[in-house]
């Protein structure tokens, strides 16, 4: 453990010195200009620092002034040395943030019981410090392996979805990863694009609801299943709606309001712009896109130029423009990831 000692006067110095020689284990690091002590004790981490009061152009107040301003010397313990009838100095010094204080002439047994007290204290902190992270390093773990479950119970949950539907597995993972890239485009805060992520491949849950001749009919509905059709998202909602799992609380409401458009034309609510959570508007470029640049029994794949093209058609339309923006703004990416997670049967032609 590392004692500093700032004093400008060497033979007091050199006195304090050998009184630290004498604490087993402990390296006494001394300085005589009160700057450069300053600057090595900012740039380190001593365990203490004993600082006389009255020095040139930096006195003790301002140099435990300036330690208290870095936040990892928040706690770290700081002697003060001044003359004993100094009330008022002690008193600005407490103000400051000195731990304690040693009075001149310095007493060896003084010295020396308050060095350890001090010294005992800064590994009593070291020691809750060490703790605490460990802690928090645990508690990441358990949160890390619960975030692990609950997206392997999605994914699973999803692939059941598609399982009943024509469209592939990876489809899923496609408009998910679509989803996340134009969230962090529009500059949503991580936790949110991260949780999209997650919760997206649950936006045709309710399809587990509809019944087989109308999911798996080849050809166009008719209105009347076409209005069965439309109940996916409401099955899919409440599905999911009652989960304490943010995620899943996120993958409800996406589920609900993937298929709204932004003029006010989509199902289930007929909601309009701003009146679609951001999730749904996200959900519904992604969702779209990839069905579009897929191969289905019934359909050919699209051209990504013709898909672009059909985005900015709809933007204001169908879509949030500002979802649109922020999708073709990352092209690049766009295609990356349609080509990491192509199924054997996509051949989609750029």
């Amino acid at each position: 453990m590392s004692v500093v000692i700032v004093d400008d006067t060497p033979t007091t110095l050199e006195l304090m010195r050998a009184f630290v020689l004498r604490l087993e284990g402990r390296e006494p690091v001394t300085f005589t200009d009160p700057g450069s002590g300053l600057a090595w004790c900012l740039e380190n981490d001593p365990d203490l620092i004993i600082v006389d009061y009255m020095m040139p152009n930096i006195d003790g107040l301002e140099f435990i002034r300036q330690i208290r301003r870095e936040p990892r010397h928040d706690s770290l313990p700081i002697l003060m040395v001044t003359a004993d009838h100094e009330k008022s100095i002690r008193y600005a010094a407490l103000n400051e943030g000195a731990t304690d204080f040693l009075n001149k002439p310095v007493d060896r047994m003084e010295f020396l019981a308050r060095a350890k007290n001090m010294l005992a204290l800064r590994r009593s902190q070291q020691a809750l410090a060490d703790r605490a992270s460990s802690l928090a390093e645990a508690v990441k773990r358990a949160v890390e392996e619960i975030h692990d479950r609950e997206h392997e119970t999605i994914v699973r949950l999803a692939r059941a979805a598609e399982c009943r539907d024509p469209e592939t597995g990876a489809h899923i993972l496609r408009m998910a990863h679509y989803a996340q890239l134009i969230a962090g485009r529009m500059g949503l805060p991580p936790d949110f694009q991260e949780m999209l992520l997650r919760a997206a491949p649950m936006h045709d849950v309710g399809k587990l609801g509809t019944p087989d001749h109308i999911l798996l009919k080849p050809g166009r509905h008719t209105p009347e299943e076409f209005e069965v059709m439309k109940q996916h998202t409401l099955i899919g909602y409440e599905i999911l709606r009652e989960s304490s799992s943010p995620a899943v609380q996120l993958a409800a409401s996406i589920a609900l309001h993937h298929h709204e458009k932004f003029d006010g034309t989509g199902y289930p609510r007929r909601l309009a712009g701003n009146e679609i959570p951001i999730e749904g508007r996200i959900v519904a470029v992604a969702d779209v896109f990839d069905a579009l640049t897929s191969e289905r029994p019934y359909k050919k794949a699209w051209t990504f130029e013709a898909a672009r093209a059909y985005l900015r058609e709809n933007r204001g339309k169908h879509f949030d423009p500002s979802c649109v923006d922020a999708f073709l703004a990352l092209w690049e990416r766009v295609i990356e990831i349609n080509r990491r997670f192509r199924d054997e049967e996509d051949a989609v032609s750029t």
